[in-house]
Formats: C-alpha cells, sequence, structure tokens
C-alpha cells in the first residue's frame, strides 16, 4: 500500500524526487503519513480537496480488498 500511494502521489506533483510515506500501525488500523516538497500540497490537495478524497477512497478500497486494516491518510506540511 505504501509504494501504491508513493507512485499514486509522484504521478501529480512537480517534485517527485521529495515524496516521503511512512507507515505507522496499531492493532485496527494503519496511517500513512505523506510528506511532499514545497509547493506541492496544494497539488496533492486538488481543488476542495478532490485529489485527496480520490486517493483516500483508493488506499481504503486497496486495504478493504486485502481485507487489512482500516487505512487513514495524513498529510504532513
Amino acid at each position: 500500500m505504501k509504494d501504491l500511494l508513493a507512485e499514486i502521489v509522484k504521478a501529480i506533483v512537480d517534485k517527485p524526487d521529495e515524496v516521503k510515506v511512512n507507515v505507522l500501525e496499531s492493532d485496527s488500523t494503519q496511517i500513512f503519513e505523506l510528506e511532499v516538497g514545497d509547493g506541492d500540497l496544494g497539488k496533492v490537495i486538488g481543488k476542495s480537496g478532490r485529489n485527496v478524497s480520490a486517493i483516500r477512497t483508493l488506499l481504503s478500497a486497496a486495504t478493504a480488498k486485502a481485507g487489512g486494516k482500516r487505512a487513514i491518510l495524513e498529510i504532513i506540511e
């Protein structure tokens, strides 16, 4: 899931080398912490939050299909 998230975000941003994804796991959830370069935060969030909403939907669907834990995406500034 970490690689999937990184590839999706790298396709959107201007500085794909600065994309970092960290995963924190608990008993029932996985928290994906996403860091992007300067100026790329707006591209990840998108107009009215559409891009980040779509990314969260894809992430939730992928983890549900794998029968895994609940996925949460946090964007770190």
